[in-house]
């Protein structure tokens, strides 16, 4: 190394533009569409866009994201509807944007908007408790092959 180099590199630092600090969270800002709220005002759940991707919001942290917020919307809704049958006064409100959206895709299936959503909440209210233990024994059947092989896998010496 020369005797020079740091006095060219700080030179060439010098003559170099000015770079923008790169900023934390530099992302775009999430603009809500849905909200539920408890009885207190607080936020349970939400919908929002960032960009292009619509994301579902529960209890503070991401949930999911999606390109299509209405089968979100319809959850919301069937959340919504559970805890006012538990006996807790919840509120959802969404945008026009959102609306607009409902009534586009009830307008393709030549439903009203209520019929169409009152539909996608009916999916998931169509999971009950029963339903949601045959699936989690499902899971486990197909997981405890899977299991013991891996098992078996540990079990063997290797070469």
């Amino acid at each position: 190394m020369s005797k020079l180099s740091k006095a060219k590199r700080d030179k060439r630092k010098k003559q170099a533009p000015r770079r923008p600090f790169a900023r934390l969270n530099g992302q775009q800002p999430v603009q809500n569409h849905a909200v539920l709220m408890n009885e207190e005002g607080q936020v349970v759940a939400a919908i929002g866009l960032q960009g292009t991707e619509w994301l579902l919001a529960i209890g503070g942290q991401t949930m999911g994201n999606a390109d299509n917020p209405v089968p979100m919307l319809a959850m919301l809704k069937h959340l919504a509807n559970v805890q006012e049958k538990e006996g807790r006064k919840v509120t959802l409100e969404y945008s026009a944007q959102l609306q607009q959206m409902i009534d586009d895709l009830a307008a393709d299936e030549g439903k009203t908007a209520d019929d169409y959503l009152a539909n996608l909440v009916s999916e998931f209210e169509g999971v009950d408790g029963e339903e949601a233990v045959d699936v989690a024994d499902a899971v486990e059947t197909e997981a405890a092959p899977a299991a013991e092989a891996a098992a078996d896998a540990e079990d063997k010496p290797k070469a």
